[in-house]
């Protein structure tokens, strides 16, 4: 039988849009939807350049132009190049600098436009913006990313340069095939247990008819540059209100934009940040799991409540930035969200009252057993300790979630995942006070393995007293050799309750979000048969394997034993 593959095609445009035919330099039109425009009346318009059907629910534009055309603004709204309604050949991640200045240069020589352009939105339309800002186009005045990162290309999940590199990401990839194929987009199953691993993507462009240029990329390692102009770091800064979220799968790559623009003198005077605690799909941790009646994707009461904390900081931001209604510095520079208690501000990230900790892995022998495993301590043992596990490619680690995009929608229990024989776990003490953790986290772990390459995935996860594990960051890196790794987890604002745990967790593999390992030196997507292999985790002072944390100081002086 078959693949069944449906075909998902633009929904209608909607009647409150005009809808334009827009010419690029080499003259491809661009489908271009204007909410809001007075020719009578010329104001600042906001932009967002989209690949997912600019009319479709999913990206639910007919309802964000309500908000900002309410303040005073005219909407733009884009099918990107070889996506729905526009022309061009299907391939992310190109032209997008060029059709981002191409698109403002339109926007400024309307009767409607004011000359002064904003841009907004998610993901790869956070991409979209980051291209327009290395365009260089002198109306675009503040940009507002939200759960994004200038270095997204595709099957990128995370990004840390400091990490080396990192499993295939399996997600990434089928987002490539479904989305990157055609001009529409296509839902299909993928049968992601099949070896070779890359027939059962096969299956679905057999049936489609057409290949996916982005997806063998991926399978090939090839590299795309997605910048014809400077780097992002390295163009005219304008303000930036980074919209991150401490559950996004992009988190990771999201902060360290953050990061590093801070470090440029032009950039940081411009930059400020909202991180909240949500996923890509905007779930918040307060509702996860989260029940029928919450689920904006579905429920559209529950999305015109969200989209009201959605859409509010863009509207605040350009009011001051595009419209100049206050200056600059009524706004904070940090505001972010502590799970579990609530919103605080901060002049920088992290926090500067918040402080670097690090907890040893310890009695290594109990990690290969069950929960509560080794311990997290605040000093290393003494000399060597060391532990093993074990990767069966015929008996993988399942992910924290089976949609990573989604991960608070079900916010799973890991309990079960911990007690395998095939991952490592150290935990800490259950305190009787708060552990609030405000910025970066990561994992230095000293590995070998019995193969010649070997994947290492950490979770540090909320172990409840009733024995529940949520997650609250993750990472992974690939090795190919003995010694250290050091994997970033991403940042975070999260508190520990009273009474709950940190769980460190270690595996060498996390189906289906990552390819497995092929334990050889043939490639993964390609293998029938890959290897078995037996990892080996020292610690103690001769090898201080640790966990890395940012913390509060008023509840982060004795975080482990």
């Amino acid at each position: 039988m078959s693949l069944a593959v449906r075909r998902v095609t633009p929904e209608p445009v909607p009647p409150q849009a005009q809808e334009h035919r827009v010419r690029m330099r080499d003259g491809v039109l661009l489908a271009t939807d204007v909410y809001g425009a007075d020719p009578g009346i010329p104001a600042p318009t906001v932009l967002a350049r989209v690949p997912y059907d600019k009319n479709s629910r999913y990206v639910f534009f007919d309802r964000i132009a309500e908000r900002f055309t309410a303040r005073g603004y005219v909407v733009v709204v884009q099918d990107v190049r070889g996506k729905f309604r526009s022309q061009g050949r299907t391939l992310g991640w190109t032209g997008e600098v060029d059709d981002g200045y191409d698109t403002i240069e339109w926007i400024t020589r309307q009767p409607w436009s004011d000359g002064i352009v904003g841009m907004f939105g998610d993901s790869y339309y956070g991409f979209t913006q980051w291209s327009a800002v290395a365009s260089q186009h002198p109306a675009l005045r503040a940009i507002v990313p939200r759960v994004t990162c200038t270095n997204n290309g595709p099957g990128i999940a995370s990004y840390d340069p400091g990490s080396g590199p990192q499993p295939p990401w399996l997600e990434g990839t089928t987002y490539q095939a479904q989305v990157w194929t055609d001009h529409d987009s296509f839902e299909f199953d993928v049968d992601l247990t099949r070896r070779p691993v890359l027939a059962a993507y096969e299956e679905a462009f057999t049936a489609i008819g057409k290949r996916s240029a982005g997806f063998d990329l991926i399978v090939g390692g090839i590299p795309l540059a997605p910048y014809n102009g400077p780097h992002p770091y390295d163009a005219r800064p304008v303000p930036v209100l980074h919209c991150v979220g401490w559950f996004d799968n992009l988190g990771t790559a999201h902060m360290r934009d953050v990061t590093e623009l801070a470090r440029r003198p032009g950039w940081a005077a411009v930059q400020y940040l909202i991180a909240d605690t949500i996923d890509h799909e905007n779930y918040f941790l307060e509702d996860a799991p989260v029940p029928p009646d919450a689920d904006h994707l579905h429920d559209d009461t529950a999305l015109e409540r969200m989209l009201d904390s959605y859409t509010g900081p863009a509207v605040e931001f350009f009011d001051i930035f595009l419209k100049g209604v206050a200056g600059p510095e009524s706004l904070p520079r940090v505001r972010w969200r502590l799970g579990h208690v609530g919103w605080r501000t901060a002049s920088a990230w992290p926090p500067p009252e918040a402080t670097r900790t690090e907890l040893y892995l310890a009695e290594a022998s109990a990690a290969a057993g069950p929960v509560p495993g080794g311990t997290l301590a605040r000093r290393p043992a003494d000399g060597t300790e060391s532990v093993r596990w074990r990767y069966d490619p015929d008996d993988l680690v399942p992910s924290a979630a089976a949609d990573t995009f989604a991960q608070l929608r079900d916010h799973a229990d890991e309990r079960h995942t911990l007690d395998r024989d095939d991952v490592l776990v150290f935990t800490g003490p259950a305190p009787d006070r708060p552990l609030d953790l405000a910025g970066p986290v990561h994992a230095v772990l000293h590995v070998e393995s019995t193969t010649p390459t070997y994947d290492v995935f950490v979770r540090l996860l909320d172990l409840a007293p009733d024995g529940t594990a949520r997650l609250i960051v993750r990472g992974c890196a690939q090795a190919d050799s003995p010694g250290e790794v050091r994997i970033a987890l991403g940042h975070t604002g999260y508190r520990l309750r009273p009474g709950h745990r940190l769980a460190l967790m270690i595996a060498s593999s996390d189906f289906p979000n990552h390819l497995p390992n092929s334990g050889s030196a043939q490639s993964p997507w390609l293998t029938t048969a890959p290897k078995a292999g037996l990892q080996t985790l020292r610690t103690g002072s001769s090898h201080p394997s640790r966990l890395c944390l940012t913390v509060l100081p008023a509840s982060g002086e004795e975080p482990g034993k």
